[in-house]
């Protein structure tokens, strides 16, 4: 998907972990380029996709989605568990770029609705899920499922 400005939003292939390793890293996640290449070729294999933000460089921006199948919906549902853009790319309209390239893809994958995984402390991320029209829809919690872990 092209856009005006030279920004061009694609599927992410492992020979772009490096770039996305540097982008993740400003976020406070540190993931070493071999993993994440390794990462990104399992979620292609899977039910997922991780997209890009590209313009004249590493990406500027990522938002990485699933969908899985529910009892309780007729089609599956699409989650995004990572949205982020970079400190200097941000306020241009990536991340609303990228949130319409991820409703493409769930629609594609046959899903209905678009979910977005995101900490009530983050105020930034709420106000943007509002302003796309995302609405609350309760809350979430966590196990891990190994000890340790």
């Amino acid at each position: 998907m092209k856009s005006r400005y030279g920004l061009e939003i694609r599927a992410a292939t492992p020979a772009e972990a490096p770039g996305l390793a540097v982008l993740l890293a400003a976020a406070g996640q540190t993931i070493e380029p071999q993993v994440l290449a390794a990462r990104l070729e399992s979620l292609r294999k899977d039910a997922g996709v991780a997209l890009l933000a590209l313009e004249w460089g590493p990406p500027s921006g990522v938002v990485v989605l699933h969908w899985y199948r529910t009892l309780g919906a007729d089609r599956p549902i699409a989650q995004i568990d990572t949205l982020y853009i970079g400190p200097d790319s941000r306020r241009r309209g990536l991340g609303r770029m990228l949130l319409k390239a991820a409703a493409q893809a769930a629609r594609v994958a046959g899903c209905d609705t678009l979910m977005l995984a995101a900490e009530a402390d983050d105020p930034g991320l709420v106000a943007f899920c509002r302003a796309t029209g995302f609405v609350e829809a309760g809350t979430r919690f966590l196990r891990p499922l190994r000890k340790g872990g």
